[in-house]
């Protein structure tokens, strides 16, 4: 699935024909309002290359336009989520890229992150095994995230001479486990095991490796099946109030709240209680 610079905004509100998938570099499906991305290499422990992060990014990017996806999953296939960028794809190619070359590269990575942010469905990645460099990443700049005991994730950047700085990790990771946890796995670039990952706060939440995928996917469908358009803004006002003070961050919730009370999901809520039955959210 490949898209021109601004088509993604002339995309049809509904994607349920990409159920069948036209991307080249993972799988896509999209049932009961769950998109499922799952990347596709398992005998290399599903490596990003420079067309799979591409793609990745418009894919995010279209389902942001996508009225049909109300949650969005992401995992590996096989035992592991991914090992990163791919050794012989990109890892090579960037030692004999020029400083343009490699910053139009990083850029692109970044963006894939923004891409991920900035569209409104809550996604939840489901993390089994190697979790890895630009796979941590993706699992960091999702929303939720599940594993299993035996998940290892490394922002393993110094480990090849670079950067703990990546893709937003020195901005997202000590938001989501502290300053000084983060700092430690950024410098050392150690592997965090999936307890650890879950004492910490890295981790929703630990499940067996066959039992990851069903409550990935029952997390994802219980967010599908809320009030999609206050989860959106949920998602959006937890990031946008990070560069907020507290007197702005609470009149900025004062709008967005207000914005929701004037939904239609709001007023089904309302009469759904006075009924003593379940309100059925349709995102409106």
């Amino acid at each position: 699935m490949r898209y021109l610079p601004g088509e993604a905004q002339r995309l049809p509100g509904n994607v349920a024909s990409l159920a069948s998938h036209q991307a080249s570099h993972f799988l896509f499906t999209v049932a009961d309002g769950v998109a499922t991305v799952t990347l596709n290499r398992p005998e290399r422990k599903n490596p990003l290359t420079f067309d799979s992060y591409a793609e990745l990014r418009e894919l995010f990017r279209a389902l942001a336009y996508a009225q049909d996806v109300k949650a969005i999953v992401v995992t590996g296939a096989g035992e592991n989520f991914c090992s990163g960028g791919d050794v012989h794809d990109i890892i090579g190619p960037l030692t004999k890229l020029d400083m343009p070359g490699l910053l139009a590269f990083t850029r692109m990575t970044g963006d894939l992150v923004k891409a991920m942010r900035a569209c409104p469905q809550p996604v939840v990645a489901a993390v089994d095994g190697i979790c890895a460099g630009a796979g941590a990443i993706l699992a960091l700049a999702s929303d939720l995230r599940l594993a299993t005991a035996r998940s290892k994730t490394a922002f393993l950047f110094t480990r090849v001479g670079l950067a703990g700085c990546d893709m937003g990790a020195c901005a997202l990771l000590p938001r989501v486990i502290g300053q000084g946890r983060a700092a430690e796995l950024l410098y050392t670039g150690r592997s965090m095991s999936g307890g650890e990952g879950e004492r910490w706060g890295f981790f929703n939440s630990l499940h067996e490796p066959d039992a990851l995928a069903g409550a990935a996917q029952a997390l994802a469908r219980s967010l599908a099946d809320g009030p999609t358009f206050a989860h959106g803004m949920t998602k959006k006002m937890l990031q946008q109030e990070w560069n907020m003070g507290v007197d702005e961050a609470i009149e900025a919730e004062a709008q967005a709240q207000a914005i929701c009370m004037a939904t239609n999901d709001f007023h089904r809520a309302y009469h759904a209680f006075v009924a003593k039955q379940k309100p059925a959210f349709e995102g409106d």
